[in-house]
C-alpha cells in the first residue's frame, strides 16, 4: 500500500510538471492551442482521481481487515520489524539478527550472499519512469502536442520568419527610388541573378538577350538606364506594354539586386540577341 501510495504521489507531481510545461507552450506562437491542453488536464485529473480512489480503497481494506482481524500476540520477527529504525524501514531493511534467514545456499571465500529484494531507492526511480513514460506518450505520439522535431522546426520557422520581417522592416525599405545604387559586390549581383532567373527569363531571355521583352544588354533603352529609372520600371512596371509591377513580389533590396545583376550583364553581346529598342543611353556604372 505505502509503494502504491507513492507510486499515486509521484504521478501527481509529474503530471503538475507536466501540465505547467504544456501551459507554458500553449502561448508560443504555432505551436498549442487551448482545446489540446483541456484534454491534457482532463486527462491528468482522471489520472489523479483514479490514484485517489486506489489509495483510499486499500486504506479502507486495511482498515477492515485490522478491525476484523484477531488480535493474536506478534512474533519476535513481526516485534522486531515494528521496532525498526525510520531508515531501516524507509530503506525496507530487515533487523540485522534475522539476516541469516536471507543468506543464500552458496558461498565463496566464507563470504555469504544474502537474498535481499531490490533497494527501495531504485524502485522508485523505476516508478518515476514509469509515470513519465505515460505522459511522454501521450503528449508527444498520442496527441502530438510536445516538442517533437516538426514542433521545434516550425517553432524556428516562426521566429525566423518574425526576424526577417523585422529585418525588411528595418532595411530593406531604406532603399527607394532615389538613393538607389549599383551593387558592386559578387554575392549581392548573384542575388540579383537568382531572382532574375527566377522572374524575368520568361520575357527577357536567359542572358538578357530579349524574347517578349527587350534586349537588356546593348546600350538603347525604352524607359531609361540610370539605376533610378531602371528601379523605377521594375517596382512599377509598364501595364501597357505588358510587364508587370514587381513591388509586391520582391522588396527594394531585392530590386537593386536585379538591377545590379541587368547593369551587370551591359555588353555582354548574347546570342539570338533581340534588336536595339528605345533610345541610346549609357548605365550609370560598368562593371565590365
Amino acid at each position: 500500500m505505502k509503494r502504491l501510495s507513492i507510486l499515486a504521489i509521484l504521478s501527481l507531481v509529474s503530471f503538475s510538471m507536466f501540465a505547467a510545461e504544456e501551459a507554458q507552450n500553449t502561448f508560443l506562437p504555432g505551436l498549442k492551442t487551448g482545446q489540446e491542453l483541456f484534454v491534457i488536464t482532463l486527462l491528468g485529473l482522471m489520472t489523479m482521481i483514479c490514484a485517489v480512489i486506489i489509495v483510499v480503497t486499500l486504506n479502507l481494506n486495511s482498515q477492515i481487515r485490522n478491525i476484523f482481524k484477531p488480535k493474536t500476540e506478534s512474533s519476535e520477527f513481526e516485534q522486531a520489524m515494528q521496532n525498526r529504525t525510520f531508515w531501516q524501514k524507509f530503506w525496507s531493511l530487515k533487523p540485522i539478527q534475522f539476516e541469516k534467514d536471507q543468506m543464500m545456499e552458496h558461498q565463496y571465500d566464507g563470504i555469504a550472499e544474502l537474498d535481499n529484494p531490490t533497494p527501495p531507492w531504485f524502485m522508485y526511480l523505476f516508478y518515476i519512469t514509469i509515470v513519465i513514460g505515460i505522459f511522454y506518450l501521450i503528449g508527444y505520439h498520442v496527441i502530438g502536442n510536445g516538442k517533437i522535431m516538426n514542433n521545434e522546426y516550425t517553432e524556428e520557422v516562426t521566429i525566423a520568419e518574425k526576424a526577417r520581417e523585422e529585418y525588411m522592416k528595418k532595411f530593406a525599405n531604406s532603399v527607394n527610388e532615389d538613393n538607389v545604387k549599383v551593387l558592386t559586390d559578387a554575392k549581392g549581383v548573384e542575388d540579383g541573378k537568382k531572382i532574375y532567373t527566377q522572374n524575368c527569363v520568361a520575357c527577357h531571355g536567359a542572358n538578357g538577350e530579349g524574347v517578349v521583352g527587350p534586349n537588356l544588354t546593348d546600350e538603347f533603352w525604352l524607359h531609361g538606364g540610370t539605376p533610378k529609372a531602371i528601379f523605377h520600371t521594375i517596382n512599377e512596371g509598364v501595364p501597357e506594354k505588358g510587364m508587370i509591377s514587381w513591388k509586391k513580389t520582391l522588396n527594394p533590396i531585392q530590386v537593386q539586386q536585379v538591377l545590379s545583376y541587368i547593369v551587370s550583364i551591359q555588353g555582354t553581346k548574347p546570342a539570338n540577341a533581340k534588336a536595339p529598342q528605345g533610345d541610346k543611353a549609357e548605365a550609370a556604372v560598368s562593371m565590365k
